[in-house]
């Protein structure tokens, strides 16, 4: 990797085209080299090497890695720090893009998310895809020819004055923090699932691969380590879908034999439908709603009664000399027990919301090919479902799309580029590097559904694969598997399992070597580290370039903004680690909200302040304060956690039936409207600006 230098032996900087050359042979040594890796402890796996040892080499490997590159990256020269010396050629710039955006929630959560919700999950692929043509067409190459270090750095040079700027600071901050908060939740949960350490600690191990790249070496280091990191997960994802394919089918092309594995997962679906096991449990499982609902009609006798029952419990393995370990866990049972009716009666509400959702088919989850919930042919009540299901997934569509095209981390790539025409040509790979997971990720969730369904369903509790109690220990919530009906045979309706592990899990789904195991787990790494990095480094370079060097010390020296934005890096990254060891949410609860954020924020003043010249500074402001004051308000007035968090006791109230995850679809018109109307009312640009911006609509005439 010493050869991602610009200079050349003797001290000169190479040209562009050598510079290329020399990229294409690194990376080509290294993709041999990796392959050469996951070879030969697939050959020590075989000769005896145990489980544990392959993760936790897998972990040393690739962290290790990471940290080598941005220790040779290291650098305190502020263009090399904050835009890679704007010379990243574009085919490695899209790569390094695909690695920012693969995320973990496109690694690891989007497949499950199709798993468990089948057609609409399709919403996040449409959705994130189609922002990248926003990306080409309204902004990238406009973007690059202002020539900044971030986002809020063009809302100050576009709108003049630090209140825009700011607020393009705090909105920066806000969609990126929860952002990288999922993406360290992410490292949690592989490195734990890797090495066998607590999820906590996971979080911090992996931590440190995240702040040894950006904090040394700033985007120079997270550039070079992002195209080493996105060879490593597009071969993690590919390899077990590709051999799913093959043992179910014979095929090799996933993408291929998808539709004809659905129908086979669609015919599956109406047999479990019926079968009496399934029917069996879902009634056990709506007896226990109901004695639930019986508890929360007498909190105080409720708790009265499971303190009886789980003392008496303990008593009686006591006196019948039962295991240690049987009277340890009904001992624990008994000290978790509520302490007080309050909680008490948010314990007994969590678990009636849990079974509620086993009371319906399939586990809970929609039949695979089914576009939307309800029926447009059925009575008022499946009509309005129908709507309400369709109107929902066009809506998370826009705001993903909007998001992607707005977030300031993926934005900020393409400032690294040598001219605005490789910009362009930038996101034209971005899209082929991104297409080849997301192409994948709908026949990856359905070769997994046709092996769980026809494998692990009706397999009895005692031949259950090893994997299954290896998960249940990283996190119950992710999966479970109780027999409810007491007759050792596993039915659908009994197994509980979160999408953030369907892809982790699916080399171990599919019978292959843990090495396999151990390599996906390497790749969601990657994915979340390659995410984490780019979001840290918006975060902590929006304060130091934007608040301080642009607000506060104009005349500050580069090393001493270099330095600072080191520190604020390192800051940031452990509160997001803080929060993230909290489990606030799941992934893509905190993906998506990033991309509500995102486009209420961030769309509007960006796309009004290149093609329209009369866009003023107090009707940005409006448009992000409004925008972004719509979205947050919706989320923490109707999100369960948000709620939670700020202590909202009103009733939730959807608009539309709208979900919080698409706030956005609120904020984003707000933000038009606002930015358009106080524009109209307050003073224009300057004549500076508005030749600026003549400038910058026509970039080909001028490349920089």
């Amino acid at each position: 990797m010493a050869g991602l230098s610009p200079t050349n032996a003797s001290g000169g900087t190479q040209s562009a085209s050598d510079f290329k050359k020399q990229l294409n042979k690194v990376y080509t040594w290294y993709t041999g080299g990796f392959l050469t890796f996951v070879i030969v402890l697939a050959i020590a796996e075989q000769m005896g090497l145990p489980r544990n040892w392959i993760g936790f080499i897998f972990l040393l490997a690739t962290v290790g890695l990471y940290a080598g590159i941005g220790v040779m990256s290291r650098t305190t020269d502020a263009d090399e720090y904050y835009v890679a010396g704007r010379r990243v050629p574009a085919i490695y710039n899209g790569m390094a893009t695909g690695a920012d955006w693969m995320s973990a929630a496109s690694f690891i959560g989007m497949a499950g998310t199709l798993y468990l919700t089948g057609y609409s999950g399709l919403a996040f692929i449409m959705g994130w895809t189609g922002g990248y043509c926003l990306v080409a067409l309204f902004l990238a190459p406009y973007m690059r020819k202002f020539g900044q270090f971030t986002v809020p750095d063009f809302l100050g040079e576009r709108y003049g004055g630090n209140f825009v700027r700011f607020l393009g600071v705090f909105a920066a901050i806000l969609c990126s923090f929860t952002y990288v908060v999922a993406q360290i939740y992410g490292v949690g949960l592989i490195t734990s699932r890797l090495t066998g350490f607590d999820f906590v600690i996971g979080i911090f191990v992996g931590l440190g691969g995240i702040l040894v790249c950006s904090f040394l070496g700033g985007m120079r280091a997270v550039t070079w380590t992002q195209v080493a990191q996105y060879i490593i997960l597009i071969i993690a994802y590919m390899i077990p879908v590709v051999w799913l394919s093959v043992k179910q089918t014979n095929v090799p092309i996933p993408q291929i034999i998808y539709g004809y594995q659905l129908e086979k997962v669609t015919a599956r679906e109406a047999e479990l439908l019926k079968d009496p096991k399934e029917l069996e449990v879902i009634e056990i499982y709506k007896k226990r709603v109901a004695d639930i609902d019986a508890k929360l009609k007498d909190v105080p006798a409720a708790m009265a009664a499971d303190l009886a029952d789980a003392t008496k419990k303990v008593a009686d393995l006591k006196t019948a000399n039962a295991g240690a370990a049987d009277i340890a866990a009904a001992e624990k049972a008994l000290a978790a027990l509520p302490k007080d009716a309050a909680a008490a009666t948010k314990a007994y509400t969590a678990a009636k919301a849990a079974a509620q959702g086993r009371t319906a088919p399939l586990g809970g989850m929609p039949r695979h090919a089914q576009q939307f919930a309800g029926d447009p042919n059925g009575d008022a009540k499946a009509v309005a479902a129908y709507d309400t299901s369709r109107r929902n997934f066009l809506a998370l569509i826009f705001c993903l799309m909007v998001g992607t095209a707005a977030l300031p981390h993926i934005l900020m790539r393409y400032y690294t580029t040598p001219s605005v025409k490789q910009a362009r040509e930038s996101v034209t790979w971005s899209l082929f590097f991104i297409f080849l997971l997301y192409f994948t990720a709908p026949a990856l969730a359905v070769l997994v559904k046709y092996e769980v369904f026809n494998v692990l369903v009706g397999t009895e509790f005692t031949k259950l694969p090893g994997w299954i109690a290896q998960w249940a220990k990283v996190d119950p919530s992710l999966l479970s598997i109780v027999d409810i009906n007491k007759d050792g045979i596993l039915q659908l309706g009994e197994m509980r399992i979160g999408g953030d592990i369907v892809v982790l899990a699916t080399p171990e789904i599919g019978g292959l070597p843990y090495v396999i195991s151990g390599l996906v787990a390497a790749g969601g790494l990657a994915a979340a580290l390659s995410t984490a990095d780019g979001l840290l480094l918006t975060i902590a370079n929006a304060l130091s370039h934007d608040v301080y060097y642009k607000m506060i010390d104009p005349n500050a020296p580069t090393s001493r903004r270099v330095t600072i934005s080191k520190v604020l890096l390192l800051v940031v990254a452990l509160a997001a680690a803080y929060v993230a060891a909290q489990k606030p949410a799941d992934i893509l609860f905190l993906v998506s909200a990033a991309f509500s954020f995102a486009a209420a924020a961030f769309f509007p003043v960006l796309v009004l302040g290149i093609f329209w010249k009369r866009a003023s500074k107090w009707g940005a402001a409006a448009g992000m304060i409004g925008g972004l004051g719509i979205t947050v308000y919706y989320m923490v007035s109707n999100q369960p956690w948000l709620r939670s968090v700020f202590d909202v006791t009103k009733p939730i109230e959807l608009w539309y039936g709208i979900a919080p995850i698409s706030a956005g679809v609120f904020g984003v018109p707000l933000g038009f409207a606002l930015v358009v109307l106080v524009s109209l009312v307050t003073p224009g640009p300057d004549k500076k600006t508005l030749e600026l911006i003549e400038h910058v609509r026509y970039p080909d005439l001028k490349p920089a």
